[in-house]
């Protein structure tokens, strides 16, 4: 095979997934990063994404870059909305199983405060276990209708993300989340496969593994068409605040909305901070696919099960052979084609939603609304980013190395259908991190600001922690409009709560969006 500059290609019409041999060197492994990018095979200007439960075709990067309807106009956005994510713990569903606002004279003079202070809008998570809660395709909008009316008669626009995942782990002793639909669960008790595993069998109810996107196992839907129909009814009920209330529309992708798998699962007690997790495809369905995959590539020993040497939850990168540089590593031949797979299949469950949920939004454009943001969210994996592996962003679903950069596909499937990139950690600061982990937030929002800039995607972002000191304030304006960039589209505080109204943090939160909203 002809090499060039250290990169040899090994590419077939007939298989679906491709790799490539790196001439590993440590010294310019860092230099290389934003220069070497590799995505699954052409095929006609085509990627292609395939299994037998579904293929999908993502345009090459020549198409891409010539299709007009993926290249947003670029311009400088001298102000940054604000929108402020509603409180957790907004909802609840009383003892007769009706979904209800809790606090909502607490609520509306909070809204009356942030209007005042100048904040744009609300950012609402519309969960799918709450509308379509009891049984499939039977969808109660009413507590979203009360509270889009609250937050409109406030003044105040609207972000809104529908949200297919479920928070149960991440609330208190695990009470008080919205949990997926009842039915979904039920369906759940019977097939636990319907969710992601690990490599032990252990698994949660946060999100249905994308291995059952083209499965009609949901009441005879797929779950790709359970998120289209929910999808469909949201944009009908809501047609006439579509553009001049609600303003963006967030789509969940994954655990917490983010497109990942969930290699991370604070909640539950299996990982912890900075543990570099593990890879999520044990269920009966992704490896059914793997094997398949595996098959098609000519190696079926590689489809039996994923890495073994991978380590878990809680492992350092260190003495964990696979994120280290032996033969049977990340760099080795199977841990090329794993990758490829894994991150691939991700891609094609972003590219399949996104798809239809554009569709959606342009179709109520078509009828005279006007025009809505739609965003994609990925999460702000930082930790060991500093290694030549990456080995958390690995385990997410990022295939992101010192030697490959692992968004530049993702970004592409966003910049195609002509939505935004929204990413957490804007707050954050090397320095303020625990440089024994190799820790780069500044160093991950560089690598994605970078990209929207070559893709031509607008960013939009939010705080991953909760911050009221100027020091954090600052860095959020500071990556707002950073000067080598495009100005970030918007930005979502995370999240209302009792503390914000607090003397002592009202005190430096209006400042800080008085000066967002003004021209810079």
């Amino acid at each position: 095979m002809a090499q060039t500059g250290g990169v040899a290609y090994k590419c077939s019409e007939r298989r679906i997934y491709s790799f490539r041999k790196v001439l590993f060197d440590k010294r310019k492994a860092r230099k290389n990063l934003k220069t070497i990018s590799v995505t699954p095979i052409f095929k006609k200007g085509l990627y292609k994404c395939g299994s037998a439960v579904g293929n999908c075709y993502i345009l090459g990067m020549a198409y891409r870059e010539k299709s007009k309807s993926t290249i947003l106009e670029s311009k400088r956005h001298k102000r940054v909305p604000i929108f402020v994510m509603m409180p957790v713990d907004a909802f609840c569903v009383d003892t007769s199983g009706v979904p209800k606002i809790r606090k909502v004279k607490a609520i509306t003079m909070s809204l009356k405060a942030l209007k005042l202070a100048g904040v744009h809008g609300i950012a609402v998570e519309v969960w799918w276990g709450i509308v379509e809660r009891y049984s499939p395709s039977s969808y109660n909008w009413s507590l979203y209708e009360e509270l889009f009316k609250l937050i409109s008669q406030s003044g105040l626009k609207l972000h809104v993300t529908l949200c297919f995942h479920s928070n149960v782990h991440l609330s208190s002793k695990g009470k008080g989340g919205v949990s997926l639909p009842l039915w979904i669960m039920e369906i759940g008790y019977l097939n636990r496969d319907i969710y992601y595993q690990d490599q032990n069998g252990s698994s949660n109810a946060d999100y249905l593994t994308l291995g059952v996107d083209h499965l009609p196992l949901f009441c005879g839907r797929t779950a790709l068409q359970c998120y289209e129909d929910f999808m469909l009814s949201f944009v009908k009920k809501f047609q006439s605040l579509m553009g001049n209330v609600i303003e963006e529309v967030s789509v969940g992708l994954g655990p917490s909305g983010e497109l990942r798998y969930p290699a991370h699962p604070y909640g539950d007690g299996r990982w912890r901070f900075p543990g570099i997790g593990e890879f999520q495809c044990y269920d009966k369905y992704m490896m059914e696919d793997l094997n398949r995959a595996a098959c098609e590539e000519g190696r079926p020993q590689w489809g039996e099960k994923g890495p073994q040497n991978a380590g878990g939850y809680n492992s350092f990168p260190s003495g964990i052979p696979f994120f280290e540089e032996g033969g049977e590593s990340f760099l080795s031949d199977y841990g090329r084609f794993f990758l490829e797979w894994y991150s691939g299949r991700l891609i094609c469950h972003a590219d399949a939603i996104l798809a239809k949920t554009a569709k959606m939004l342009k179709t109520s454009q078509d009828t005279g609304a006007n025009s809505v943001l739609l965003v994609a969210k990925i999460g702000g994996i930082y930790w060991w980013y500093q290694t030549d592996s990456h080995p958390a962003e690995l385990t997410a679903g990022y295939y992101n190395t010192a030697l490959r950069d692992g968004y530049d596909p993702l970004v592409s499937v966003v910049s195609r259908h002509g939505a935004a990139l929204h990413i957490s950690c804007l707050e954050m600061i090397d320095s303020e991190t625990p440089s024994t982990y190799l820790c780069s937030p500044e160093g991950l929002l560089q690598q994605i600001r970078s990209l929207s800039k070559k893709r031509v995607i607008q960013l939009t972002g939010r705080n991953a922690n909760e911050r009221f000191d100027k020091a954090g304030l600052s860095q959020i304006i500071a990556n707002c409009y950073h000067p080598q960039a495009e100005t970030v589209r918007s930005f979502t505080y995370f999240r209302m709560n009792d503390r914000i109204f607090r003397v002592e943090n009202w005190n430096n939160f209006v400042p800080f969006v008085k000066r967002m909203s003004s021209d810079m």
